[in-house]
């Protein structure tokens, strides 16, 4: 399977140092410069990204230009259009993204998401991890990952832990 991805799954799992399961779950996972752009930033103004640096096994590949007119009228940030776009041009399985705006404009162009919470209920399905709740408190107390308490119900129900 090859995916493309947005910051935010990457650098959260970078954060708590999960990045791994991206790269076993998936064959190839690509993206485009801005969100290298976006990686390197964050890692350098916000503090609980310091230091962290972009996993060498992710390819870094041009971004199709010009975007679809549904990315450019949402206006998305940099980083979320062109990996939208990324995925169109590549004829990728999935995007990997959590914002929502993001994740409405891909759904429209028939864009297959996963965000960070299905990358690891697939993760535990495989059993490349021993549990999700753990996860979820290192992203929400490390990575300062927010996730409505329902939705947390969900996942743990989904990977299949008691809840």
């Amino acid at each position: 399977m090859i995916v493309v991805a947005d910051t935010s799954v990457i650098l959260n799992l970078c954060r708590i140092q999960h990045e791994h399961l991206l790269q076993q779950l998936f064959k190839r996972v690509l993206i485009p410069a801005q969100v290298a752009g976006e990686f390197a930033r964050l890692s350098q103004v916000q503090s609980r990204f310091s230091g962290l640096a972009l996993p060498n096994w992710i390819e870094m590949v041009s971004t199709p230009q010009p975007f679809p007119p549904e990315v450019v009228q949402a206006h998305l940030d940099a980083g979320e259009s062109a990996a939208i776009a990324l995925c169109l041009n590549q004829k990728a399985d999935a995007l990997l993204i959590d914002e929502s705006l993001g994740r409405e404009v891909a759904a429209r162009l028939g864009v297959r998401t996963i965000g960070i919470l299905g990358v690891l209920i697939e993760a535990r399905r495989r059993r490349l991890i021993p549990d999700v709740n753990t996860i979820l408190q290192r992203l929400e107390t490390e990575a300062g990952f927010w996730i409505a308490p329902g939705l947390r119900d969900r996942v743990l129900a989904l990977a299949n832990e008691k809840v």
